[in-house]
């Protein structure tokens, strides 16, 4: 059965960098541990994954860098924006991630937050390989290609 792509309004944040500054070699879809406010706070749409990595400390995958912020109605009770959130994956997928960080000099990239089809927040995590100048010239090359490309079909 084919995985369905989330819906453009069920993203909640979206890393567009990403796949300009790194190779993307795999995604995986993994849960987040979050508080009621920063869901609340997500379901706005006002999240930041820009800067944001994933690393493996003491057998658990953290969310390090990310930027939720405050759910304006919840006055006392709210949330940390920048604090460390828990990525839900199992042991195996752990240890698959922490060995090609380990073995091969990749990194965990945030590609996006989104929703799932039941109202569970989702995160797709990228192992990825960081692009070098040249690599992110042909990028450019490729994407203006692309563009010329649709415009010459849309005349014709």
């Amino acid at each position: 059965m084919a995985k369905k792509k989330p819906a453009a309004s069920n993203i909640a944040a979206e890393n567009r960098k990403a796949r300009f500054n790194y190779e993307i070699v795999d995604t995986l879809e993994a849960g987040l541990a979050l508080t009621g406010t920063e869901v609340k706070s997500l379901r706005e749409g006002k999240a930041s994954i820009a800067e944001a990595y994933a690393t493996e400390e003491q057998g658990e995958l953290w969310l390090i860098n990310s930027n939720l912020p405050e759910y304006l109605q919840a006055n006392r009770f709210n949330h940390n924006p920048k604090r460390r959130r828990k990525v839900l994956v199992h042991k195996t997928q752990l240890n698959r991630l922490a060995g090609a960080v380990q073995r091969d000099g990749m990194t965990l990239v945030p590609l996006k937050i989104y929703f799932n089809d039941r109202g569970v927040a989702k995160l797709e995590l990228a192992v990825a390989r960081g692009k070098n100048a040249p690599d992110k010239r042909q990028t450019i090359k490729e994407r203006d290609w692309n563009r010329q490309k649709q415009r010459i079909l849309k005349e014709g």
